[in-house]
């Protein structure tokens, strides 16, 4: 079984804070999103298009705050080499975190959206 389907939810005070960054029809997930947040890590496959899905665990720190800064680091195969960071307020990982929980409910795999890679990619160059 995996992490996502045994997430709680957090409760709906916890979630109050959010509410004003996450768009109406996405806050049905916030409150298992925070709670995934609050875990801070998340192990997935990315999907390869005509290729093997590739392995990845993503790490976070926790802010306290939905303004607060979170440092996201993702590590592909186990590889140190394939390891990449983004910084964001932690509002925006929330939202990251919610298209993750859609995807996973849709197609029951772990994968960030290509918003998310994109993002992720981009700060590389």
């Amino acid at each position: 079984m995996s992490t996502i389907d045994q997430i709680q939810p957090v409760t709906q005070q916890q979630a109050t804070v959010y509410l004003p960054y996450i768009q109406q029809a996405k806050r049905n997930f916030l409150p298992y999103a925070i709670s995934l947040y609050q875990k801070g890590y998340i192990e997935g496959h990315r999907k390869i298009e005509g290729g093997e899905n590739i392995p990845f665990i993503a790490t976070w720190n926790v802010a306290t705050l939905p303004s607060d800064l979170t440092r996201c680091r993702i590590q592909f195969d186990g590889n140190a080499e394939l390891s990449y960071e983004v910084m964001m307020a932690s509002f925006e990982f929330i939202n990251f975190l919610i298209e993750l929980m859609e995807q996973y409910k849709r197609n029951k795999v772990t994968d960030f959206s290509s918003t998310f890679y994109r993002k992720l990619l981009r700060i590389e160059d």
